[in-house]
């Protein structure tokens, strides 16, 4: 069937452009302090690279039902190569700021764009409700996956062509041309989407604000909400992550490989075992209360002695820390009308982009500090625990049709 083929493809879709996104995440920051960046340098770049993600975000998710989402996914694409290819050809801070802004290219190891919300929207309408928390889950299972081989795969090739004589620098522009041409790879595969990834507005839609009629209210406030996780969860992005434990234990780029392949891979099996704990808990339980632990355990990263014993805790928090994403995409199109769905998940995705951006500055400017290398882990934990609780009491009453009587 059309629809079959389409939903394969969009998990083709997500398989490479995480694939590239973990592959040029371990070395990012390595790269740009090798070419002159200080930490605070580097944290700027990476909010800015945020911030105009979720302009360029917003544009594209907000017109998508409208215009079409297939045609917005390529120029997503086309944005995503033209910023590997900027970042690839020049050194200059100011240029890189400009590639950051106007380009998709992701300093996290996760998703970044306006890839997901369409996605997203387009999988909602593949498949029917029961079916949506389970595709879901596994649509993050193939993209945490291939977040840890491509993190596995950068890290190691770089490492890899330094021993065989190849400049530290020179190495990581390697990695960053693989990623130019992941982006003009995934420009391939959507031009093979159908007609079926659209939608048709609804007739009785009224006036939209940001693409939104009926649901607007609903999409505002949870957008809040992910705004102040994703402000948290912005002072320990993966580039961020990998170049702490370098400061910290002094771990080089092909071991940093590995630790982040770990950590993804448990990553993906958290985010499949949430469909079953959906189905018997609901989709808002399952986010709150796996998401708590997870916290609780950021909080006691820095404190860890050693670096056995702080990898080990990071990958204990990796195994349940991402059961709350399939849930959390699947109860926004759940809560939302079908012709809002592009629009809900592009300005909640926003809001996140948004939250995060500033944090990476700030936590440049903490790891700067070697007194405060620890703080951005506090302040990640502690936040996430206050949106963990806010969230429940919020949304408590909301119900997706699925679990409604």
């Amino acid at each position: 069937m059309r629809q079959d083929r389409d939903v394969i493809l969009l998990f083709a879709t997500r398989i490479l452009r995480l694939f590239a996104y973990g592959f040029l995440s371990v070395v990012l920051a390595l790269y740009l302090a090798a070419i002159g960046l200080a930490e605070a340098g580097i944290g700027l770049l990476f909010s800015l690279t945020l911030a105009g993600d979720a302009v360029i975000s917003l544009l594209i998710t907000t017109r998508a039902d409208r215009f079409g989402r297939r045609r917005m996914l390529l120029f997503g694409a086309a944005l995503m190569a033209l910023a590997g290819a900027a970042f690839l050809a020049t050194t200059s801070p100011i240029l890189l700021g400009l590639a950051a802004i106007i380009g998709v290219i992701s300093p996290t190891g996760y998703e970044i764009g306006p890839f997901l919300s369409l996605e997203q929207a387009a999988l909602s309408g593949l498949v029917p409700d029961r079916r949506r928390t389970g595709v879901f889950a596994w649509y993050n299972l193939a993209g945490s996956l291939a977040t840890a081989a491509g993190a596995l795969a950068g890290g190691w090739l770089a490492q890899a062509l330094q021993a065989g004589g190849l400049p530290e620098v020179a190495s990581f522009r390697v990695v960053l041309a693989g990623y130019c041409l992941a982006g003009l790879g995934l420009f391939i595969l959507f031009t093979r989407l159908s007609p079926a990834v659209e939608v048709a507005p609804a007739a009785t839609a009224g006036r939209r604000t940001l693409g939104l009629h009926r649901s607007r209210g609903t999409v505002l406030r949870l957008s809040a909400l992910f705004a102040l996780d994703a402000f948290a969860g912005g002072f320990i992005v993966q580039s961020m992550l990998a170049y702490w434990l370098h400061l910290r234990f002094g771990v080089a780029a092909g071991p940093l490989g590995s630790i982040l392949f770990g950590a993804n891979l448990l990553a993906a099996a958290s985010a499949l075992l949430a469909a079953g704990l959906a189905r018997r808990f609901g989709l808002l339980n399952t986010m709150v209360f796996t998401h708590l632990p997870s916290n609780v355990m950021l909080l006691a990263v820095p404190l860890m002695p050693s670096l056995e014993l702080t990898v080990a805790l990071l990958l204990a928090r990796f195994a349940i820390c991402q059961m709350d994403v399939p849930t959390r995409q699947s109860y926004t199109m759940a809560v939302v009308e079908p012709d809002e769905r592009a629009a809900a998940s592009g300005v909640t995705t926003i809001a996140r982009s948004v939250g995060a951006a500033a944090s990476p500055l700030l936590a440049g400017l903490l790891l700067a500090q070697p007194a405060l290398v620890g703080v951005p882990f506090f302040l990640a934990g502690g936040l996430k625990i206050v949106y963990d609780l806010a969230l429940f009491r919020a949304c408590r009453a909301l119900r997706p049709p699925e679990e409604r009587p």
